[in-house]
């Protein structure tokens, strides 16, 4: 019977085919055999079965259908089985669904149009996006046996799938792909400076264009070379950037100014480091509104490029920081006294000249105090002396005192150097002599003449002196002081090494001062042997016997004092220079005036003291001559 139904739908559709295009097939529990046989007939295909497909088939038409699309049905009764069918040549295999693209099926050319139910291979190119991105996009159209791959470095997608799956995923790609064309646009900035532009347009694109989208995306990428700035992206949206780069280029010309600051008091340099400084601490809720700041050492200026009111700021710092600075003139008075002569000369004078200390001296200038003092300094050389009038008496007395040692040969002047300093700032004066010292010798052997190579090193040995002050109020100052004295003790003649000796006698203090008030710094004491040769007048100078019976050879030990007196006077104008110079030269005046007046009153009461011992002496002889008698 069942032989009986499959030769009666065969003769029905031979006689239709033979008719007409079209057939009409209704057929139930049908092999699956039968029917490959039946289809094979019907489109004259050579069908190969490699694999046995077992089952049945039920097929319901109410209209004709094309003899091709019979093909169609056959492609979908196998795939339900896990077969499909591939061309080959001119017949057709029947393999495993997952096992389709080894079998080489037919490869379609580039951008043609698929037709049929067979299994093709054909490359999609992908030209405005990733082609990764996209294929996993559409990866879910594929049937399940397909085969999918990308090629990075061509943007294409090679697919073996079914023509119809294959067609409705180039039109998915056709639809997500956006053929984005980038172009690049360079765009020069004429009024105000490309990196702050930059920094705008950077913000205003992350509002309007969506960074997620490629097709929006935009880069706008600074170029400093051309002061510009270059664009990359859509068309339309270059265009927009170009649009506002142009607005925005004016309204920064228009909110920018340039002010050049010419420094009278203060360097450039500092100036421009204290303004970076505070410029960088700064927090702006534009970065564009952080002003440009540069200094010219050439006219000593600051320059500055920004915001009018921030600009208005920097002027009100610069203005303060170009104030005259205040000066100090210092004079230095740097002196050895002896201590055995201090001694002696106080017992001659009647005053307790032994005591050469910072106090010692003050006190010793009590002694050089007068009346007359009055007469000599009036009020009106006083008040000349910019506010050092009120101290002219000690003043004076101290340089008398002085004087009065150096002139008996007690005090020897090292040096009386005078420092003009500017606040804060240190200075030094250094004088003295460069000495060589030996610091090794090489015996060479090696030269035709054998000899010994010295060398040596430079030395510096002298009086430095180093003070740095600081003004607290037009009649204050605070000064750092350094002094170093070195000298040379022996010059390598008295030692048995023949390097030079030298010494070294350093002070490092701190002391706050008036104006024009004077500060004794001592308490360096240089002890050293000194031979003495003794003899009677007129004997001693007897050949031979002199030296033996009239003159004496003895060592005593000297000790000298290092003192250090700084004079400091504040300067808060520099106009005050030049008074101050003519104020110094009329207290040098007053002290030499001073000096004879006082020098002539000492000599008068060491006189009155001499008498005073030789009428005490003549007591003594005359009550001795009693007893005698």
């Amino acid at each position: 019977m069942k032989s009986i139904k499959t030769l009666f739908i065969a003769f029905i559709l031979v006689v239709s085919v033979s008719a007409r295009d079209k057939v009409n097939v209704n057929f139930a529990d049908l092999e699956i055999k039968d029917f490959i046989k039946l289809i094979a007939k019907i489109t004259h295909k050579n069908i190969l079965i490699n694999h046995k497909v077992n089952g049945t088939i039920n097929f319901i038409s109410n209209a004709p259908i094309y003899d091709d699309e019979l093909i169609g049905i056959l492609v979908s009764v196998l795939n339900s089985k896990g077969f499909t069918l591939i061309e080959d040549g001119s017949l057709y295999k029947i393999v495993r669904a997952t096992e389709s693209a080894k079998h080489n099926p037919k490869v379609i050319s580039l951008g043609k149009k698929l037709y049929g139910s067979l299994m093709v291979t054909q490359a999609i190119v992908v030209k405005g996006e990733n082609v990764d991105v996209v294929a996993a996009k559409i990866r879910y159209l594929i049937s399940k046996t397909a085969k999918l791959m990308t090629m990075k470095e061509s943007n294409i997608i090679l697919i073996t799938d079914y023509p119809k799956n294959i067609e409705t995923i180039k039109r998915v790609i056709k639809d997500i792909d956006t053929y984005n064309k980038a172009i690049v646009k360079i765009v020069y900035v004429k009024n105000t400076e490309a990196k702050k532009l930059q920094t705008r347009l950077v913000d205003v694109a992350k509002s309007i264009f969506n960074e997620k989208v490629a097709s929006q995306r935009v880069k706008i990428i600074l170029d400093d070379n051309i002061n510009g700035i270059i664009i990359v992206g859509d068309v339309k949206n270059v265009q927009r950037i170009e649009k506002l780069i142009k607005q925005l280029d004016v309204e920064s010309n228009m909110n920018s100014i340039v002010k050049i600051f010419p420094l009278k008091n203060s360097d450039a340099k500092s100036v421009l480091a204290t303004l970076t400084a505070i410029a960088s601490k700064q927090v702006y809720k534009d970065p564009s509104l952080k002003p440009n700041i540069s200094s010219s050492e050439e006219i000593n200026s600051i320059i500055v490029v920004g915001d009018p009111a921030i600009v208005k700021g920097l002027k009100v710092i610069i203005d303060e920081l170009d104030k005259e600075k205040y000066q100090v003139y210092v004079q230095a008075k740097i002196i050895e006294i002896n201590q055995n002569d201090s001694k002696d000369l106080g017992l001659k004078y009647g005053f307790a000249g032994g005591d050469v200390s910072s106090t010692g001296l003050y006190s010793m200038s009590a002694n050089f105090g007068s009346s007359s003092l009055t007469t000599i300094a009036s009020e009106a050389v006083k008040k000349a002396l910019l506010g050092i009038g009120e101290g002219t008496k000690s003043a004076l007395s101290l340089g008398a005192t002085l004087d009065f040692l150096e002139e008996n040969g007690v005090s020897k002047a090292v040096s009386n150097p005078s420092i003009l300093c500017v606040n804060n700032k240190e200075s030094s004066i250094y004088v003295g002599k460069t000495i060589s010292i030996s610091t090794g010798s090489v015996t060479s052997s090696t030269t035709a003449v054998p000899g010994v190579t010295n060398s040596f090193k430079r030395e510096d040995v002298g009086l430095t002196l180093k003070i740095k002050p600081r003004v607290s109020s037009n009649d204050k100052v605070t000064l750092d002081v350094e002094v170093v004295l070195e000298s040379v003790l022996d010059d390598g003649s008295k030692n048995a090494t023949g390097q030079p000796v030298t010494s070294k006698q350093e002070v490092k203090t701190q002391a706050i001062l008036r104006h024009g008030e004077s500060i004794i710094i001592g308490g360096l004491v240089k002890a050293y042997k000194k031979k003495v040769h003794s003899q009677l007048p007129i004997l001693g100078d007897i050949p031979i016997l002199g030296d033996l019976l009239f003159s004496s050879n003895s060592t005593k030990v000297e000790e000298d004092n290092l003192v250090v007196i700084l004079t400091p006077y504040v300067i808060s104008k520099s106009e005050e220079l030049s008074q101050l110079q003519k104020d110094l030269g009329i207290l040098s005046s007053v002290q030499d005036t001073y000096n004879l007046d006082i020098f002539k009153s000492m000599e008068e009461k060491r006189l009155e003291k001499s008498q005073e011992i030789q009428t005490q002496d003549d007591d003594d002889l005359f009550f001795l001559d009693e007893e005698e008698y």
